[in-house]
């Protein structure tokens, strides 16, 4: 079914160009716009009667010869079209049919709508006054489109506004970088790796940004991206802390399994040791259960 059917005149080459950018826009916004540009009104006049009446919204786009053309031009396209709306227009919701004035400063309607006071769109220039529309009107059209107030002062109560701000509030304070963010140079965390880019421990030339993401029920991958100079996997149990450069490789990722450590170097040089200590993948059921991963981390400050 056609989201948007738009009727008007073909006043001029210019008017028609604007009508069809009109129309993209709206499109744009993913509509479905039918125009009536390529109605044979001969040969199809069932058809485009059927693109008007089972429309969910008429759009007339209203210049001063669209007018002129409704009144007195009955065998025009817009003559014939104008007849049609006209005839389904008492059977359809009073939201059905909107006017766009362009070209128009007067406002001027078809005489059968001279009784009716559809909701109407001015799209009128005025260069001397440096007024032209734009994307205010566009959303005034999406706003009756999709049912909503025309104003936005009044398209939400007080208290839904309140509501709202809450939403945004908590959220904000969910992505709060000091959430994912441990100044200690070493500690035990539990980060759910979805919901921040990364963890950040140490402070610094001893700052790590350690990013994390799943690769199955015992593991993880860590990376550099998020500023790292270089990760590695610690392959040996028994280690010697002032050579754990040794396990550094240029890769993009490391993929520790739980129990396994990584080696991470910052762009100053220094070195962190994460060890993997839990996995959790995510659990999409009635009780839903974030990733995450808990991991004990020390940053090196010696060598």
């Amino acid at each position: 079914m056609t989201d948007l059917f738009i009727s008007y005149a073909w006043t001029s080459s210019t008017h028609r160009k604007w009508v069809r950018l009109l129309a993209s826009q709206l499109h744009l916004l993913g509509y479905d716009v039918k125009i009536d540009e390529q109605v044979d009104y001969g040969s199809s006049l069932n058809g485009f009667m059927q693109e008007v009446t089972s429309a969910t919204h008429v759009l007339l786009i209203v210049d001063e010869n669209y007018v002129v053309r409704a009144d007195t031009m009955p065998d025009s396209g817009v003559g014939i079209e104008n007849k049609w709306i006209s005839g389904a227009f008492d059977s359809k919701p009073s939201r059905w049919l909107s006017l766009l004035f362009v070209n128009n400063i007067l406002f001027k309607v078809p005489a059968w709508l001279s009784d009716y006071s559809p909701k109407g769109f001015d799209f009128n220039s005025t260069p001397e006054e440096n007024v032209f529309p734009g994307s205010v009107q566009i959303d005034e059209i999406w706003r009756w489109v999709e049912g909503l107030p025309a104003s936005k002062g009044h398209a939400a109560s007080l208290a839904d506004v309140r509501k709202r701000a809450a939403r945004i509030e908590r959220i904000d304070a969910l992505r709060d970088p000091a959430n994912y963010a441990s100044p200690a140079l070493k500690g035990r965390v539990t980060f759910r790796h979805n919901d921040h880019h990364h963890f950040k421990v140490g402070s610094g030339e001893y700052e790590f940004k350690i990013m994390f993401s799943s690769r199955s029920h015992d593991g993880v991958y860590v990376y550099i991206d998020s500023d790292l100079k270089a990760v590695g996997l610690i392959t040996a149990s028994d280690y010697d802390p002032l050579l754990v450069s040794s396990f550094l490789t240029p890769a993009r990722t490391a993929e520790p399994l739980v129990g396994q450590s990584v080696v991470c170097m910052n762009s100053h040089g220094a070195l962190c040791v994460v060890t993997i200590e839990e996995v959790q993948s995510e659990v999409n059921a009635q009780t839903y259960v974030a990733p995450h991963v808990t991991f004990s981390y020390e940053v090196l400050t010696a060598g």
